[in-house]
């Protein structure tokens, strides 16, 4: 049976859209047709866990809602199945995750996106999934200055034991 919204829930729909992309620092627009049922409600599981947004629309209600918005971009990619992902936090946390679904197999497909107000084609967000974390990048790089600073710390020590010996 089909299901017919009349103009003013689409018109609602349309704006609850506008209010989740308003603050949004991601918008991924992903085609998620090769996906069975378990695939998706486990992905749309863990996206929750994250606090991120993810929902089907029709292409026509998402052109609505980028419309005279800084995610006008994205309505020539509106072709075909199109789900998104929205998120209100980490900027590159839904590339993340869903690009560890798809190396579980997983039969999703990235569109393009909006991060931190940058547009991105598939192969720039799939590159952009690839990068860790900003926190394990931060400790990855504390890591690395804490080695040279343990051995200068071991040296300076040496020179002060050998100094306060040669005393």
């Amino acid at each position: 049976m089909l299901k017919i919204i009349n103009i003013d829930k689409k018109k609602e729909i349309v704006l609850n859209i506008k209010k989740n992309i308003e603050n949004a620092k991601s918008i991924i627009l992903l085609n998620a047709c090769g996906m069975n049922v378990v695939d998706d409600t486990e992905l749309r599981k863990k996206l929750r866990a994250e606090n991120v947004i993810y929902k089907v629309y029709k292409n026509n209600i998402l052109r609505f809602a980028f419309r005279e918005t800084r995610f006008s971009e994205l309505e020539k990619y509106l072709v075909g199945p199109t789900s998104i992902a929205i998120s209100n936090n980490d900027s590159t946390l839904v590339t993340r995750i869903i690009n560890n679904e798809i190396k579980n197999g997983i039969k999703i497909i990235f569109k393009a996106g909006i991060i931190d107000n940058n547009f991105y084609d598939s192969e720039s967000i799939i590159v952009i999934a690839n990068i860790e974390s900003r926190e394990k990048l931060l400790a990855k790089l504390l890591n690395s200055f804490k080695s040279p600073m343990a051995s200068f710390a071991r040296i300076i020590n040496k020179i002060s034991e050998k100094k306060n010996h040669d005393i």
